[in-house]
């Protein structure tokens, strides 16, 4: 099909997630047809540097030859088989890889296809943890989330989600849950200002959660940066206050690296940062290096024991997917740990996530830049109609929208959370590339919002 034909058939067929129809039946659309290192080709043949990693999954570039050599070479074995009542090569060899880059406590792993069902997986867990327990807690029903959060949409993530454009429609369809708030400095809910709050937001936490210590089944949230809601970032010590709490009430702590993991922050995982282990640790997104769905639920052995008993008793967690432990995804995700040690690339980013910082600095100058939010390779610039009183823009005018499409005019992808521009390139991005990047974000911002 030529360009004019493809575009028929997706706006005749093809229902696109987050995105308004109506609107998309009016647009000019941008096809992919190939990709190579950190560059997509549409089918017209322009170029684009892929600035959002394929929406934060892509840590190598495209057609990474290690990673398509593992995969073609094991589509001539076997391309997928169950794991129910069996197993693998592919995904014990995955399993022995896991083991060399988590917390040696983190050592049970439960396999699925993507972010949301792998926190599905770790809600479940903690519910039914609880009630095996040699001293069963079955009044622990309730989760603890965090406002702005973003897990996931099927219906248990979406209930400790708190993006309210997002999730509201679905609110009688939810559990109960208990929201304290993410520590958002730029626009504080508690109208503190951060240089004398002496972390208020930790200390209201803190409280919410003891006082409803022997009730909570779990906590979850997104380590240190909060993506969907617009790339907001703790300050430091609050994931590790957060953790000291949850032990001191036996609360299990679920953190999320879905968008986080494999190397965004600048260290290999999120909690790192803060030495903080999780009794939970959720992985998907960049643990395949962007080429196939898959995703880990990382538990430690005091939680996994909780479900070992004779078959009779029903301990079994009954939960599974079809499509769990994949050959093609295991054997792709596999490839992309050993390649994250062999070729150094955590330690290669330090030198260009200290370039990111500096270079960003440039665009406090624009005139609607109102806050500029960096962790590791992971950045939200937010545009504010009035920089002085944070005034944001009315959503008709669509001004991140308009921004992003003007950098794609100029050959870099882009996607916008409400008026935050979001980057977040590949890893493996040249200081050169990253340069050209920040160039057409700047100028597009400058051209729209000037």
């Amino acid at each position: 099909m030529n360009y004019e034909k493809l575009a028929e058939v997706d706006k005749k067929h093809i229902w696109h997630p987050f995105t308004q129809m109506s609107q998309w039946a009016r647009s000019e659309e941008l096809i992919i047809e190939s990709g190579n290192g950190i560059y997509l080709t549409d089918v017209n043949g322009k170029k684009y540097i892929d600035g959002i990693s394929s929406l934060w999954v892509n840590v190598f570039g495209h057609r990474k030859k290690e990673i398509d050599d593992a995969i073609k070479s094991q589509i001539d074995k076997i391309s997928h088989s169950t794991m129910l009542g069996q197993s693998s090569v592919p995904v014990i060899e995955l399993a022995e890889e896991l083991t060399t880059i988590l917390p040696e406590e983190l050592s049970k792993y439960f396999f699925s296809d993507d972010g949301s069902t792998a926190c599905e997986a770790a809600l479940k867990i903690c519910y039914q943890f609880h009630r095996q327990k040699k001293v069963p807690e079955p009044q622990r029903k309730i989760f603890v989330k965090f406002s702005g959060g973003y897990h996931g949409d099927t219906i248990g993530s979406v209930s400790v989600g708190g993006i309210e454009l997002f999730h509201n429609i679905y609110s009688e369809l939810l559990f109960d849950t208990i929201t304290v708030h993410y520590p958002y400095c730029y626009r504080c809910p508690h109208h503190k200002r951060q240089d004398t709050c002496g972390m208020y937001c930790l200390r209201r936490a803190r409280d919410i959660i003891s006082r409803n210590c022997k009730n909570i089944a779990g906590l979850i949230v997104e380590p240190l940066v909060q993506g969907a809601a617009g790339m907001i970032m703790m300050p430091e010590g609050f994931l590790s206050g957060i953790r000291d709490i949850t032990k001191k009430c036996d609360i299990p702590m679920i953190a999320d690296e879905v968008a986080t993991g494999f190397g965004r922050t600048g260290k290999l995982f999120a909690c790192q940062h803060e030495n903080v282990v999780p009794d939970i640790m959720v992985l998907a997104k960049g643990i395949t290096g962007g080429y196939l769905p898959f995703a880990v639920t990382a538990v430690n052995k005091t939680i996994y024991n909780g479900f070992l008993g004779r078959p009779e008793e029903n301990k079994t967690f009954f939960h599974g997917h079809t499509y769990t432990g994949n050959q093609l995804a295991s054997i792709a995700a596999r490839e992309t740990i050993r390649l994250i040690k062999r070729e150094n690339i955590i330690e290669k980013m330090e030198s260009k996530v200290a370039f990111l910082e500096d270079s960003l600095k440039k665009f406090y100058g624009l005139a609607h830049v109102g806050d500029i939010r960096q962790k590791g390779f992971m950045i939200g610039i937010e545009l504010v109609k009035d920089k002085k009183g944070k005034i944001p823009y009315p959503p008709e005018s669509r001004v991140a929208v308009k921004t992003i499409l003007k950098a794609r005019e100029k050959g870099l992808i882009l996607r916008p959370l409400g008026d935050v521009i979001v980057l977040m390139p590949p890893l493996v991005s040249s200081k050169e590339e990253l340069k050209k990047i920040l160039e057409i974000t700047y100028v597009s911002i400058k051209d729209v919002t000037e």
